[in-house]
């Protein structure tokens, strides 16, 4: 049975899946509903990881295109 950390690393991997694919912009229920399943656990989370997640939230409710800055 996988432990907290190994669910929410599969859920990360998930969001970033997500969002490098500009999924969120077509589904962006599910995509907000992943980020929390993610941040009920925000003590655990790394500091990478809780800013990962707090981007990907301004992504999918501002509507914007996730990928590099030029």
């Amino acid at each position: 049975m996988p432990d907290l950390k190994d669910k929410l690393n599969e859920r990360l991997d998930l969001l970033q899946k997500m969002m490098e694919s500009n999924e969120h912009l077509t589904n962006p229920e599910e995509a907000y509903a992943l980020t929390m399943r993610i941040s009920f656990a925000w003590s655990v989370l790394s500091e990478e990881d809780r800013e990962y997640v707090q981007c990907a939230q301004d992504a999918i409710t501002e509507g914007w295109e996730w990928g590099e800055v030029e």
